[in-house]
């Protein structure tokens, strides 16, 4: 995958799980947001983990280079067969923070929106907000420096709406509260998937646990990730610790049904929606005993 990257242990300290051939391979988003559901995963030997934006992790388990990756939710749709792993997600109950429209112009009133492709999830929530709240259905363009020039709107995700906000006197629109506001629901934008029939039986602990050590060990991964992805210290406490959540629930179970019905209303899946599968809740959730 162009722009990618492997993390894993150096040859020679390589131990492989009992009864697995090869080292799991597990794709996640690259971005801060999810350094919190991969915590400790980089150095597990039985671990290649694959860094890349959300939107191209789809084709790493279309092509069977993955075994299980954080995915946007709205793919849960453009892959037949998947698998939601109940184990972690990177989800929000109101404001997110880095998933907003910038507009020139009254947000009704937006007609082209330039779109950050990193993540399907966040188009199509874009598109379903705009429609359903604001009454306007923009031409969607992707995000380049002549269409951000030229749009009337941008909508950016994850780090760059802190490395590349744009300037003062435009609008904001976080799609999170909007959200909220519209379903009274939490909104999950990427939850671990993997194609059904292959995920191992110690997988979703697996990625239960990682999810623990990231949320326990979150000034770590400040301290440690923060400053590379361009944050500032404080602002990702707030992010991190206020604005976002990280466990799967039955209420983000819903809101994932719901988000996938509403895509379809919007023309924005190419069938009706195929119901939900969800792996073992009591393997993924089980906390402690």
């Amino acid at each position: 995958m162009p722009g990618a990257r492997w993390w894993s242990p150096a040859e020679g300290t390589r131990t492989i799980m009992p009864g697995r051939a090869q080292p799991l391979r597990i794709g996640s988003v690259s971005y801060l947001n999810a350094k919190p559901l991969i915590a400790g995963l980089e150095d597990d030997p039985g671990v290649r983990l694959l860094l890349d934006v959300p939107s191209r992790l789809l084709d790493g388990l279309r092509d069977h280079r993955l075994d299980v990756a954080l995915l946007p939710v709205i793919d849960y749709q453009r892959l037949p067969g998947l698998q939601l792993i109940p184990a972690g997600g990177i989800c929000c109950d109101g404001p997110t923070f880095t998933v907003r429209i910038f507009s020139t112009v009254p947000i009704e009133a937006i007609r082209t929106l330039a779109c950050d492709t990193d993540s399907h999830s966040s188009v199509a929530l874009a598109s379903i907000l705009l429609a359903e709240r604001h009454g306007t259905s923009p031409r969607l363009v992707d995000l380049t420096p002549a269409s951000a020039r030229e749009a009337d709107a941008i909508l950016l995700i994850g780090d760059k709406v802190i490395q590349h906000r744009p300037a003062h006197g435009t609008l904001e629109l976080d799609l999170g509260q909007e959200w909220k506001q519209m379903t009274g629901l939490p909104f999950v934008f990427a939850a671990w998937m993997a194609r059904g029939g292959t995920v191992p039986d110690d997988l979703p602990m697996q990625l239960a646990e990682a999810r623990r050590r990231g949320v326990a060990g979150v000034e770590t991964i400040i301290s440690r990730f923060a400053p590379l992805h361009g944050w500032p210290a404080e602002l990702a406490r707030t992010y991190l610790t206020r604005y976002l959540q990280y466990e799967i629930t039955d209420r983000h179970l819903e809101a994932i049904r719901r988000f996938h019905a509403l895509a379809a209303e919007h023309g924005l899946l190419e069938h009706p929606p195929w119901d939900l599968t969800v792996g073992r809740l009591q393997a993924a959730t089980r906390e402690g005993g």
